[in-house]
């Protein structure tokens, strides 16, 4: 399957639960993982060349702190940190979902 932002949005809006969906909007779920694919991005892992070792499987708690860095450099969005961490958590299992399908 191919990645689908609106259906990634669903995903993570399910996954983390009505308390943390509620408070966010789309548009806000959607900046999240826009910043998890910049990080994808300046960690080399959207090169088509690239193999990837084991040495350089993803670092969730890596990911998760890098977003966080980067929502109060912004401040743009005000989100709670552990909230973050549920949405790039949500937005990891989507992706884990269209591997397996």
């Amino acid at each position: 399957m191919e990645y689908d932002e609106e259906k990634a949005i669903e995903f993570i809006r399910k996954y983390v639960g009505d308390d943390i969906s509620n408070q966010y909007s789309d548009d806000e779920i959607l900046y999240v993982i826009d910043i998890i694919w910049d990080y994808y991005e300046k960690k080399g892992f959207l090169s088509y060349n690239k193999q990837v070792t084991d040495n350089e499987i993803l670092d969730d708690e890596e990911l998760i702190a890098f977003v966080n860095k980067e929502l109060k450099n912004d401040q743009t969005i005000l989100m709670d940190p552990k909230d973050v961490g549920s949405i790039v958590k949500g937005e990891l299992e989507y992706e884990e979902s269209l591997e397996d399908a």
